[in-house]
């Protein structure tokens, strides 16, 4: 069994809410999700999270969706490349949560243990 790890961070990359789901499960439809009680000004997310009901929701929030169109679609949505560029920062800190070696090795079996350690390590995340 594979899980994923759904993520959404600050400016400054630090995690503000995490959840955690089945590998096989699609990206899109967690981010209503991960966007709840939030406020930005700007969501970032890579072509995984194309979809016109997300794009709404942002648009509903008063935010601007900087997301690249995935190449099925037909009529291509213009996104803004220069504020894409600033999306590295979710990378970044998906990189310093797997220098804990028990998410980068995923030594729990259980997701709820596997969720805890996460939840432990952005809390360390934001104290450094």
């Amino acid at each position: 069994m594979t899980t994923k790890i759904h993520i959404a961070v600050d400016t400054l990359g630090r995690p503000l809410k995490l959840v955690l789901t089945p590998g096989q499960r699609g990206d899109a439809p967690l981010a209503a999700t991960l966007l709840e009680g939030l406020s930005p000004r700007r969501v970032l997310a890579d072509k995984a999270y194309d979809s016109n009901a997300l794009r709404a929701l942002i648009a509903g929030m008063g935010a601007e969706a900087v997301i690249p169109c995935n190449p099925t679609r037909t009529r291509p949505i213009a996104y803004d490349f220069e504020a894409y560029k600033k999306r590295n920062t979710v990378e970044r800190c998906f990189n310093k949560l797997k220098h804990f070696r028990r998410i980068a090795t995923r030594f729990d079996r259980r997701a709820l243990y596997f969720l805890s350690f996460l939840h432990l390590a952005a809390a360390l995340l934001w104290m450094r």
